[in-house]
């Protein structure tokens, strides 16, 4: 069952290829997908649902070599009859000495993570199952107590479907006079190297800069969370909106 890195760059067909093969061969294909300056790796399984009827397993925040053992034992677990339950907790029998538990993942989270299921199943109607660990403190994020430097590696994927950004929601990002005053859609995202996020209209001069919260521009424009991805440096544009965004680096963006 092999991993796949995402520098490796294996073209479509071959991973499809290869996704097919594993599944047939063990009943699932564990996919890999290493961090970012700004997101977590993660990995999760593909052919659960279709092999076992049981929802497919996705896991953040750990190196992919390790996550591809752990959810490989937890495969093993369904392969001999055991049915992962939400929101359980379980000891020893996934970490050593430390806690898991498993979420369910909204359904408005699948597209974001699930590329190569969404590939082979051809669809989005499966379900799914995060992996949560705990901190050197055996506490869960969501617990009093977690650490706070650990505290981004997981995004909690049954809950913020509706504002899928890692920063808080009263985060000041800016925006334009045009979008506050008068409604014009944003056009361009950029999220600059230094972690600020600007949210443009593209008339904009730059006495028409405004500060609001992250949450404000969502809450207007849902479509935004679309681009909750965008990594350090990086843009994104659009005609309007409902359109596809189109990214780009920074470095490669003469005018913005």
């Amino acid at each position: 069952m092999n991993t796949d890195h995402t520098h490796d760059c294996p073209t479509s067909d071959e991973l499809m290829d290869t996704t097919k093969i594993n599944i047939e061969k063990y009943g699932l294909q564990v996919m890999g997908i290493s961090s970012t300056d700004y997101s977590p790796s993660f990995s999760y399984s593909v052919g659960l649902y279709e092999s076992h009827q049981h929802p497919e397993i996705i896991c953040f925040g750990l190196p992919t070599n390790l996550a591809h053992v752990i959810i490989n034992d937890v495969a093993d677990l369904i392969k001999n009859g055991d049915r992962i339950v939400p929101h359980q907790e379980y000891y020893d029998k996934i970490f050593k000495e430390s806690r898991a538990q498993f979420l369910p993942v909204n359904p408005k989270n699948i597209k974001d993570y699930f590329y190569v299921a969404l590939n082979y199943y051809q669809h989005d109607n499966f379900s799914a199952l995060q992996l949560v660990w705990t901190d050197r403190n055996d506490k869960f994020p969501w617990e009093d107590g977690f650490e706070e430097k650990f505290i981004y590696d997981q995004p909690l994927l049954d809950r913020n479907a509706d504002f899928k950004f890692r920063e808080a929601k009263n985060l000041g990002i800016f925006t334009t006079r045009q979008w506050l005053d008068h409604n014009r859609p944003i056009l361009r995202v950029v999220h600059d190297t230094d972690g600020d996020w600007q949210f443009l209209t593209g008339d904009q001069e730059p006495d028409d800069i405004r500060i609001v919260a992250l949450e404000q521009m969502v809450l207007r424009d849902p479509s935004l969370n679309e681009v909750f991805d965008l990594d350090y440096g990086q843009a994104a544009e659009r005609d309007s909106i409902g359109d596809s965004w189109t990214k780009l680096n920074i470095d490669d963006y003469e005018d913005i």
